[in-house]
């Protein structure tokens, strides 16, 4: 069975609860192997058989669990039409796209209004359907970017969550102010007058059901689908205020006053105002958790300049198409992934790799698009565009990450899915027990039982592991450290030993010329010994020898080509060059020349002890030089390998090179552990076996030769990998080759693990604790109770908490 993967945003949760119902009405249908619902990205991960379900049928079951999925409308000029049947045509086309809620095509203004679930499908797609019905679009330029539905819902439901709020204040606060007015006795002859409880009705009665009409409507659709959430605590708490209160009033019509004279309207109206204005500010907090997603979104550039038809012309970025020649100025972006054709330039790729210094490009480079042309101008073919960028595939992978569940996350699942049955069950104990045992009258052990439903805070419990979660997440992508999966991030903070391989990422993984040490009559003819060898190697392929002409050329050198040229298979090449025989290669081709090299034998075994490679170049038959190449060690190595010592960590090196060589490298960076001699094939092995040494490990490398490695390890971190991030092996991909991006990535899971336990503490130490005070538990011994208002505000303020706690790690400095 084939599957596919869809990620929806979802609106109207109002607490993690939602998320639960959602996910299990998403269960419940055929058709679907998997459904995950994140209350704090509010975001669906379903993951269905598309042979049995469509796209808009998920969405479909999503809005019939009571909640939504938001939608974008877009209008297209269309061309081509010439009657309202060609209107119809395309009309037909566009509803029977994927995704499409409705089309209405207009043949008189000739455009076509068209409503889609962005996520399912996208304005291409809509293009495409056009096209392929015979028709065409009308294509813009210039900067518009089309309306964020997603961004656009969640404004909406900011701005009505605002203004019922201020609807709240607005006739809370009077009634607050009068009610201690009337229980200090401040209002004299008036405060026993019954219009002063029909008053406090007509600004309760607001509040009441209009700024808490989202808690109505959220049990009903809670209860609807089987389960009781927060809406159901709240709209209990405060309908039991405000009924008894009404049934006083209604009773004092017929001169009953059974249930007494004091009214609770005050109670109701600032509980329903005090957890909205806690709802709003968690929303626009919960908006700042995602905020690394809308950055990274913001870096894509608008439009993009191609040559088609031999004319250079802008289209707009979402246009280019694969094999397009794109032109880049200084100072623009680079709109998708190339490879450079024509033109040299400095990169900027600081906003998706966190280095800060450019990257020099010419012909053959790659570019990714969303980074900075510096400088001179560039022509490039696009190899990769639309969701096959690179900025596409790390958004695409933060929005994976932000929406997985942590193990960490279990245990607080587990106790929000019975938490609300639990707490209404304590409520009820509590009533029950202060009536009939605590004596106290029905009054006052309601009012127990108020704040109890009132202060009870799901929220809290699951917001504490997503909201960090997505920050860490976020703030990681910010420095080029990319995790696959939250589970990644949170394995990432228990590891204890880290492997690097060798080549490509402690090492350049390329050869360069280390040393030049000159022998005989030619001591002091350094230029010319690396003109003649170098030019000697420009007719070699051997990366050795590419080694030195690279050298000679970043001197400036500009070479020749020798005038004859034979190369001497294992051994190294014989030449001639502007007169002189050139001999360059190892120990056993002098030997076999029969030329004396006790002149530079003690360097030569100098050089070999040290792991480089070690050629000699004689000159007409005389020694002149030995030359040392060396897969040389990445700047940033030693300082990483440093900072991993400091956070506790182990470090393995691991490489298929000789034990003498890769021990001369571990000792330049400061690694204690060599594994050499070993085998590609070999490397997961390698891995298992310190596993089975009771050590969590995590595997370093490039991903090209590593990918057995990598999956073996407990955690994978793929470096860089350049334009390809999403790396199937690797838990963790760098954007970066520098290996300073490791240390950084475990500092980050580190704090955000920290930050996840402070909020699990805090949301279940708050629950815990402040329950039973509600429930009265320190009246008899202190004489202490928590009024309803005050347990209303403690609600509102413990999800805040856990939301503004996890908003601390976009502070968050790996680097120290």
């Amino acid at each position: 069975m084939s599957t596919k993967e869809l990620s929806l945003p979802v609106i109207g949760m109002t607490c993690v609860n939602c998320a639960n119902t959602i996910t299990r009405t998403l269960k419940r249908t055929a058709g679907v192997t998997d459904a995950l619902v994140n209350y704090a990205s509010e975001r669906a991960v379903i993951t269905f058989d598309p042979g049995l379900l469509k796209e808009d049928q998920l969405v479909q079951r999503i809005r019939d669990a009571g909640y939504d999925v938001p939608q974008a409308a877009v209008d297209l000029p269309i061309t081509g039409m010439t009657c309202t049947n060609c209107a119809n045509t395309v009309q037909r086309a566009l509803r029977k796209v994927t995704g499409v809620v409705e089309a209405n095509v207009n043949y008189a203004s000739e455009k076509a209004s068209v409503v889609y679930i962005p996520g399912v499908a996208n304005r291409q797609d809509l293009i495409q359907a056009v096209e392929k019905a015979g028709y065409g679009v009308v294509q813009t330029t210039g900067d518009e970017a089309l309306e964020d539905a997603e961004a656009a819902a969640r404004e909406a439901e900011i701005a009505d969550q605002t203004r019922k709020f201020w609807v709240g204040v607005t006739f809370a606060a009077p009634l607050f102010l009068f009610s201690m007015a009337r229980d200090l006795n401040l209002l004299g002859m008036w405060a026993h007058g019954e219009w002063v409880h029909w008053l406090m009705l007509a600004l309760a009665t607001p509040v009441q059901f209009y700024v808490g009409g989202d808690y109505y409507r959220g049990g009903w659709k809670s209860i609807r689908n089987g389960s009781a959430n927060m809406d159901v605590l709240v709209a209990m708490g405060s309908s039991a205020a405000y009924f008894y209160s009404l049934a006083i009033l209604i009773g004092s019509l017929f001169g009953w006053h059974g249930l007494g004279d004091h009214v609770y309207f005050e109670t109701a109206a600032v509980i329903i105002t005090l957890i909205k204005l806690g709802k709003l500010l968690e929303a626009r907090a919960k908006g700042r958790t995602s905020a690394a997603i809308k950055a990274l979104m913001g870096l894509r550039a608008r439009t993009a300049h191609v040559v088609r038809d031999g004319q250079e012309i802008e289209i707009l970025v979402e246009q280019v198409r694969s094999g397009d020649y794109v032109i880049v100025r200084p100072g623009e972006k680079i709109p998708v992934d190339g490879i450079v054709v024509e033109g040299r330039s400095a990169v900027d790729e600081s906003m998706l790799t966190g280095e800060s210094l450019p990257v020099d490009k010419k012909p053959g480079d790659l570019v990714i698009g969303a980074t900075l042309n510096s400088q001179g101008m560039l022509k490039f073919e696009a190899t990769k565009v639309g969701r096959e960028t690179a900025l596409a595939q790390i958004v695409r992978l933060v929005q994976e990450a932000q929406g997985s569940k942590a193990p960490i996350q279990r245990l607080a699942d587990q106790v929000s899915a019975i938490f609300v049955p639990v707490v209404l069950a304590i409520a009820a104990l509590t009533f029950l027990g202060w009536y009939f045992v605590g004596q106290v009258g029905f009054t006052q052990a309601l009012v127990y039982m108020i704040a109890v439903l009132v202060i009870a805070c799901p929220c809290a419990l699951g917001l504490a592991t997503p909201t960090a979660i997505m920050v860490g997440a976020g703030k990681g992508a910010e420095s080029g450290i990319l995790f696959r999966s939250s589970e990644a991030l949170e394995r990432s903070h228990k590891l204890t030993t880290v492997v690097l391989d060798k080549t490509g990422t402690i090492t350049h993984g390329k050869p360069a010329m280390t040393d030049l040490v000159l022998a005989g009559p030619y001591q002091d003819s350094r230029a010319e010994v690396l003109f003649l060898v170098a030019s000697a190697e420009k007719g070699s392929e051997h990366p050795l020898g590419q080694a030195i002409v690279r050298a000679a050329e970043a001197e400036g050198m500009r070479l020749v080509s020798p005038d004859r040229f034979e190369a001497l298979a294992g051994m190294g090449v014989r030449a001639s060059v502007q007169g002189k025989a050139i001999l360059v290669g190892n120990v056993r081709l002098f030997e076999q020349e029969k030329i004396d090299i006790s002149e530079i034998a003690a360097t030569v075994t100098q050089l070999q002890a040290a792991g480089k490679t070690a050629m000699l170049a004689a000159l007409d038959g005389r020694p002149a030089a030995v030359f040392a190449v060396a897969d040389t060690v990445k700047e940033g190595s030693a300082p990483a390998i440093a900072r991993m010592h400091e956070l506790g960590l182990q470090v393995v090196m691991i490489t298929g090179d000789n034990r003498r060589t890769a021990e001369a490298v571990a000792r330049q960076v400061g690694i204690e552990r060599v594994l050499a001699e070993v085998l590609p094939g070999d490397k997961a092995a390698q891995v298992k076996a310190l596993q089975q040494e009771g050590r969590l490990v995590a595997m370093v490398g490039d991903g090209i030769n590593d990918a057995p490695a990598l999956a073996q390890a407990d955690v994978g971190i793929a470096i860089g990998t350049g334009a390809d991030v999403a790396m199937e092996t690797a838990g963790v991909t760098l954007m970066s080759g520098d290996l300073r991006g490791v240390p950084r990535a475990l500092a980050l899971s580190r704090g955000t693990m920290r930050v996840i336990k402070q909020n699990l503490f805090w949301a279940f130490f708050y629950n815990v604790i402040l329950i039973p005070v509600a429930a009265g538990a320190l009246y008899p011994l202190f004489g202490l109770r928590l009024h309803p208002v005050l347990a209303a505000g403690a609600m509102a303020f413990s999800s805040i908490f856990v939301v503004t706690n996890s908003l601390r790690l976009k502070a968050f400095d790996a680097r120290q």
